[in-house]
């Protein structure tokens, strides 16, 4: 007995060193990386709960306080809210204390990079205590949830816009043959995959025999939109490409899918109600995928995108300076040893992507659905989710359209 209790003392304690050496040795390159995986780490946590915690949670009368005990849906739908909960009050609190932050000398600027096992701990304190927190204030969250999940989407748009016209600019400025057909080639098949999944539809959501006005509207204006889209990227004055015009086809095509398969179940002309269980876990994963990649991507493009996420101070941020003369170099070197660095990009913007990731991730989990209800009964996908969904769709359109004219109207600014 001894000896197995010193030989269970020895692996704690070899385990713990091993945690302190990895989170003592996240470099401030890797910091971002490091919050990559703890955000990684809450959807594996919310996953795994999801399956597991209902039994444990029906026990818990702060909790389950209603007449008549609720479906194991409501419970697996709770467990998730909280588990989010935790994770966006812990991005925004670092959210907020990061605002502001200028240079390199900031303290704070420390506490960003590193701190990793008090991070950690007040991570876990804080989603363990969510689960000690009343119904309302769970039911109050996922409500903001769903407005908050609309807001990343804008954000995946504009890193999206970021990425395909990065994409485009690469591919024209090597000026060959070969390039200028990848780029037809690639803006072909994005235009047959919108055309084809625009079909499906027309095929799912306006089923013949009942009167589906409002999901042909919201099918037609998406194609409206799309033609919109390759006319404007066409005007002579314009100066745009097919490319980014055919990824905001395929994805505005997208967000009106994921918006009418968000229709409640019972609705007659939501065509998928009869086999949603599949289309759930693939739509689930899909998106699971696209957000752990959308904010993988936001993290890497922190230290390089001049627009939302570098600071004015930032010399990312700034414009391109004229050489300093010979003689004035040794003398710039040597203020260089004073002065603070500035920081490359914008710290609280960077967790404040988090913070809304953690409320699409659980819009995602929970299949957009409301989970406490004076019943106690979960409420499965209704028009909220459709409405968020829709207009960010609309939203995406619109911020395309200008990225395209905005040049064109004020010559003189840059965007």
């Amino acid at each position: 007995m001894w000896a197995a209790s010193c030989l269970a003392s020895c692996c704690a304690a070899c385990a713990c060193e091993a945690c302190r050496s990895v989170v003592g040795g996240i470099s401030r390159r890797s910091a971002r990386i490091a919050y990559c995986g703890l955000f990684a780490l809450s959807l594996i946590v919310s996953w795994i709960l999801r399956e597991v915690a209902a039994p444990l949670m029906e026990k818990l009368p702060w909790i389950n306080h209603f007449h008549r005990t609720p479906d194991r849906e409501w419970f697996e739908t709770d467990a998730v809210l909280r588990v989010s909960l935790g994770n966006f009050l812990f991005f925004t609190i670092l959210a907020i204390l990061m605002a502001g932050i200028k240079d390199q000398k900031d303290p704070r600027d420390r506490l960003h990079h590193g701190g990793w096992m008090a991070k950690i701990v007040c991570w876990c304190v804080l989603v363990i205590l969510m689960f000690f927190v009343p119904n309302g204030l769970v039911s109050f969250y996922e409500t903001v949830s769903k407005f908050g999940s609309g807001l990343f989407l804008l954000v995946q748009v504009v890193l999206l816009l970021d990425f395909v016209h990065g994409w485009n600019d690469s591919w024209v400025s090597k000026d060959e043959q070969f390039w200028y057909m990848a780029l037809f080639i690639v803006s072909l098949v994005c235009y047959v995959a919108t055309f084809s999944f625009t079909g499906l539809l027309f095929h799912w959501f306006t089923p013949s025999g009942h009167d589906c006005g409002l999901n042909t509207f919201f099918i037609v204006l998406t194609l409206i939109l799309i033609f919109v889209f390759a006319v404007v990227a066409l005007h002579p004055k314009v100066n745009g490409s097919l490319l980014p015009a055919s990824v905001i086809s395929l994805y505005c095509t997208y967000l009106c899918y994921s918006g009418l398969s968000s229709e409640p179940r019972d609705y007659e002309c939501n065509g998928l109600h009869n086999h949603s269980k599949a289309v759930s876990t693939g739509s689930l994963t899909l998106g699971l995928l696209t957000t752990v990649l959308s904010v993988v991507y936001s993290a890497v493009r922190a230290g390089s995108s001049t627009t939302l996420l570098s600071p004015p101070s930032s010399p990312r941020a700034s414009s391109e300076k004229p050489l300093l003369p010979f003689d004035k170099v040794e003398q710039q070197e040597d203020r260089k040893k004073d002065e603070a660095k500035p920081v490359s990009y914008s710290y609280s913007f960077f967790h404040l992507i988090f913070s809304l990731a953690s409320m699409y991730s659980a819009m995602l989990l929970t299949g957009w659905s409301t989970s406490i209800g004076e019943s106690g009964k979960l409420v499965d996908v209704g028009w909220p989710s459709v409405w968020v969904r829709i207009v960010t769709g609309w939203a995406t359109a619109a911020l395309y359209i200008w990225s395209l004219i905005a040049p064109f109207l004020f010559p003189d600014r840059e965007f």
